[in-house]
């Protein structure tokens, strides 16, 4: 046999493994971030969304084998006064997968940390993390920005969403040229990732069961959508009434209690200046702090917004 055979499981997370170096490949898998291994394999996604597919599969049929049992089998009152917990789990997920995806904690942890958050918050780490990193590239740019910021807040949520999938396509095609054939992958990549993404919260459903499910997850996770999209427009001076869109620290009201339970993500102009601090608001010194806005710039970025 071929001693430089390469072996797939190594590049499910886009590393890289030969028969004799596949304990490396693996050490190397899990200390690089998905953009990177994107730029080395432009079938990156095929072995991601395939590991997830096949993991999916393999742990719903092991649930199915051994009879098992939902989470929270029947509901009692009491249990929403997990609720708050619950969410605020869900926000941290959040979180962290931002914080590791600019490598913010110990090397080795950052890979592993961010794919067990990106699976409670269900979208996986790599799109998360693709796309978080063009956006710091091209932060506010209205044509490559995956979510440039818009003065409505809903308009936003939405853009926020729908322009996603787009972006991920534009990212394979800044490398590896927009062509009719990468135009019929990415294609198929699309289908391979939405699958994926069924199974994933068809493994969640199962694994909870209907109550825990959508009593509980369900909602906690889309809250902390709505959350997450509000810390990025937030963040992004929304309020402002000339449409001056930047990263901004917020440190006033709301944000300031946000600042102490999810480690400063409101000073966002710190973390753009330096990205792989944990906290931002422990930057020394500090970006200038944004007031709060005044009544008249509050119903100036409305009337922009409407």
């Amino acid at each position: 046999m071929d001693a430089n055979l390469e072996y797939p499981w190594p590049i499910l997370l886009g590393g890289r493994a030969t028969k004799g170096s596949s304990v490396t490949g693996l050490l190397a898998t899990f200390s690089t971030l998905p953009c990177t291994q994107l730029r080395k394999s432009r079938y990156f996604y095929f072995y991601y969304d395939g590991f997830y597919a096949a993991a999916c599969v393999a742990g719903l049929a092991l649930m199915h084998v051994s009879g098992h049992r939902p989470l929270v089998e029947a509901w009692h009152w009491s249990y929403l006064a997990l609720f708050p917990f619950i969410l605020y789990a869900g926000i941290l997920s959040n979180v962290f997968v931002h914080v590791c995806t600019h490598n913010s904690l110990p090397r080795p942890l950052n890979r592993i940390v961010g794919e067990l958050c990106g699976l409670v918050i269900l979208t996986r780490f790599a799109s998360w993390e693709i796309l978080h990193q063009r956006h710091h590239r091209y932060s506010d740019d209205l044509d490559k920005d995956p979510h440039p910021v818009d003065a409505s807040y809903w308009k936003f949520v939405w853009h926020h969403i729908a322009n996603l999938e787009g972006s991920l396509h534009q990212v394979v095609f800044d490398l590896y040229g927009d062509t009719p054939k990468n135009r019929r992958i990415e294609r198929v990549r699309s289908v391979v990732s939405f699958v994926t993404g069924v199974l994933v919260v068809i493994t969640w459903y199962k694994l909870l069961g209907p109550i825990a499910f959508f009593g509980f997850y369900l909602p906690g996770v889309t809250i902390g959508v709505f959350h997450l999209v509000h810390f990025n427009w937030s963040t992004h001076n929304a309020f402002s009434p000339t449409r001056d869109f930047k990263p901004v620290n917020l440190d006033h009201g709301y944000y300031k209690i946000g600042n102490k339970l999810f480690f400063g993500i409101y000073m966002h102009a710190n973390h753009h200046k330096r990205t792989n601090v944990l906290n931002p608001a422990t930057i020394v010194p500090s970006l200038p702090i944004t007031p709060p806005p005044t009544r008249a710039e509050i119903l100036a970025a409305r009337s922009l917004a409407a």
